[in-house]
């Protein structure tokens, strides 16, 4: 992987070209007062060019010199390879932008002839110079990412090690009692216990909704168990959806609000709808009157958000029902 100290993007690239396009014209501008016989246009024209000539030169080489001989020798010869790119992207970028306006009859090539040489040289090192603190500021800006990230995803490793561990010792007490008396029963219901475990040990924090949903039917099988198969589970997923990314255990933390919330000891049928901008998940069972969010909710809600993914809302007209609604930017990526 390549390291953050060697990371520049386009947009800085295009950042740094606009800026020196800047000091370019500042430059001509100081040439013009320095001898005031020269064209004012054309001069401008020469040390803008020369600039973005420069500059484009050094992401050339810089980006070489980062991409395919920075990361295989050792870090403590960085500096002087980055020195001699940097100096060498300076001065053949204005010996380059020399040559080229050379061709042209204007007053500034007259002008800086006898010591074009001392001044491809100089800025050679003001190139070195300049490419340092850039490299400083670009460092830390993606050292500051590198953090920002590292605190979402602990974050993020915070909030999913609050999920409930209870179903699990239910899932285990329920298999201890069926050992003595289905005995095929309690071997399923450990298979099943394992798979949803190793699904659970994934380290990342979105997973597929195809994923999602093939832990959701382990933990619906896992319940089953300690419900005699009361519970039903009825998956209206539309195929187009299946590869959408979305918060590890969001779709099965909803299916155990509603079997926790809305059993009432009779068949609990639980619908799973997948659409475009939603995901739906609505029982049969009791409605709540005052929906309060708890621990798992509140933590369901602070991942979508913190993800990017959408938001939680629901919905008591005709049936117990929440739903996680797409944000648009996750529905177009």
């Amino acid at each position: 992987m390549e390291s953050f100290e060697l990371k520049i993007s386009i947009k800085d690239w295009l950042y740094i070209i606009t800026i020196a396009a800047f000091f370019g014209f500042l430059i001509s501008i100081f040439f013009y007062f320095l001898n005031q016989d020269l064209q004012k246009i054309s001069t401008m024209v020469f040390s803008t060019s020369a600039a973005i000539i420069i500059a484009i030169f050094s992401s050339i080489l810089i980006s070489i010199s980062n991409s395919f001989i920075l990361p295989l020798v050792n870090k403590q010869f960085w500096y002087l390879i980055s020195f001699l790119f940097s100096f060498l992207s300076g001065a053949l970028g204005f010996l380059f932008s020399y040559f080229l306006f050379s061709y042209f009859s204007i007053k500034i090539i007259e002008f800086i002839e006898p010591f074009y040489i001392y001044i491809s040289i100089t800025i050679g090192f003001l190139t070195f110079l300049i490419g340092l603190i850039l490299h400083q500021f670009i460092s830390m800006k993606y050292k500051n990412e590198f953090i920002r990230n590292e605190i979402l995803e602990s974050k993020l490793k915070a909030l999913e090690n609050e999920l409930n561990p209870h179903f699990l010792f239910n899932a285990l007490n329920s298999i201890s009692e069926l050992i003595y008396i289905d005995k095929k029963k309690a071997e399923d219901s450990v298979l099943n216990v394992s798979k949803f475990l190793r699904n659970a040990l994934n380290t990342d924090s979105l997973v597929s909704t195809s994923k999602e949903l093939d832990m959701v039917k382990t933990y619906v099988n896992i319940e089953n168990t300690r419900f005699e198969d009361k519970i039903k589970l009825n998956i209206n997923n539309k195929k187009d959806y299946e590869d959408r990314l979305i918060p590890k255990f969001s779709i099965q933390l909803l299916v155990e609000n509603a079997i926790k919330h809305g059993f009432e000891g009779k068949e609990l049928d639980i619908d799973i709808t997948i659409s475009k901008e939603t995901i739906e998940v609505s029982n049969n069972g009791k409605i709540e009157e005052f929906v309060k969010y708890g621990t798992g909710l509140k933590n369901l809600d602070k991942r979508l958000e913190l993800l990017k993914v959408g938001n939680l809302d629901y919905d008591t007209d005709e049936k117990m029902k929440f739903i996680i609604r797409i944000k648009s930017e996750s529905i177009n990526s």
